[in-house]
């Protein structure tokens, strides 16, 4: 099941014995535990039959006896097992999952982990109740998670401000949901739609000095454009380091090099292709202009290079700002 079904199933109070939570995307676990722990018990029900272990204090015997119990002037009881990588043996948890009670909802929190899938455990969780793996996502996959959480809230972003935004949090989730959250506050519900500005002035991304700007001055050869944003860079290295802009710069010109082998170059045909939005199939429409296929494998051999060398590979004693203005000199000419 994905995390949506499994949200779904919940909201519609269709619950199952155990919910096995695993892999290494904290936010998808997090938020289905926490759905568990907040909506299944009324406040007063969860006195007497919501429990919360924790991995490292218990083992498998104590979260079967748990499991075990009734639940008190309830229909359900809620155990909820958090951090239960550290639990020695947890394939023997496998006598509970051949025989589950229907009124315990066990919650398993198995975080950077995942089950064997051939062994006999996994496939006993499988067939009881819920097995999730939360997966990290990848970078080009952050913005439609962004528009699908404010979609959610009845809210949307523009694609820039998007890609502002996973540019400037990564993706890490929860991080980008509780900053979206702030936002929401601060702008209040009339604003039904975010903008490059408000990223800039709320969460503290430049508009104007960042690695997507710098992206489209290189592959557009807008050279003053380009040094300025570098300079930016070079005075605040911490902020903009260079490894996050040549891995930007890679990811660039390596879809680049394969949209010249695309044989249908119409704007969703791309997208689909080269998994963008399709507000962005313009930039690869000018960087093809502005860069034949030789160049862009020569770009890519570049940016490997001095991004070896900003990792100190060579014995380079050369300081970020100068390594980036070499790099983006040498592209551009």
């Amino acid at each position: 099941m994905t995390f949506e079904q499994i949200l779904q199933d919940l909201k519609q109070k269709k619950y199952s014995p155990i919910y096995f939570l695993m892999g290494d995307e904290g936010y998808f676990i997090d938020e289905i535990t926490n759905y568990i722990a907040n909506n299944v018990l009324s406040e007063e029900e969860k006195g007497f039959n919501q429990t919360i272990l924790y991995g490292k204090d218990i083992d498998t015997t104590e979260v079967i006896h748990a499991s075990r119990r009734f639940p008190m002037m309830s229909q359900y009881q809620v155990i909820i097992v958090k951090e239960a990588q550290n639990i020695p043996k947890i394939e023997d948890l496998e006598i509970y999952a051949n025989n589950p009670l229907n009124s315990t909802i066990l919650v398993i929190n198995y975080r950077y982990k995942t089950l064997d899938k051939r062994k006999k455990f996994y496939k006993s969780v499988a067939k009881a109740g819920v097995l999730f793996e939360a997966k990290k996502l990848y970078d080009n996959q952050i913005p439609q998670w962004v528009n699908s959480y404010l979609s959610a809230k009845g809210k949307s972003i523009d694609p820039k401000a998007s890609a502002l935004l996973a540019e400037f949090l990564g993706s890490d989730l929860s991080k980008i949901a509780h900053e979206l959250d702030k936002l929401e506050l601060a702008l209040g519900s009339s604003v039904k739609q975010y903008t490059a500005t408000h990223i800039e002035k709320n969460i503290g991304v430049s508009k104007d000095y960042n690695n997507f700007e710098l992206q489209k001055a290189v592959l557009s050869k807008d050279v003053a454009k380009a040094n300025k944003i570098i300079l930016a860079f070079g005075k605040n290295p911490k902020a903009y380091p260079i490894q996050m802009t040549t891995v930007t710069l890679f990811g660039y010109f390596q879809k680049l090099l394969a949209y010249y082998y695309l044989p249908d170059k119409s704007k969703n045909s791309v997208a689909s292709a080269l998994k963008i939005n399709p507000f962005f199939v313009a930039d690869y429409t000018t960087g093809a202009r502005n860069y034949n296929a030789r160049k862009v494998v020569q770009v890519i051999s570049l940016i490997r290079e001095y991004d070896m060398k900003s990792k100190g590979f060579g014995s380079s004693t050369t300081e970020s700002g100068e390594l980036l203005k070499e790099l983006v000199f040498k592209i551009m000419h």
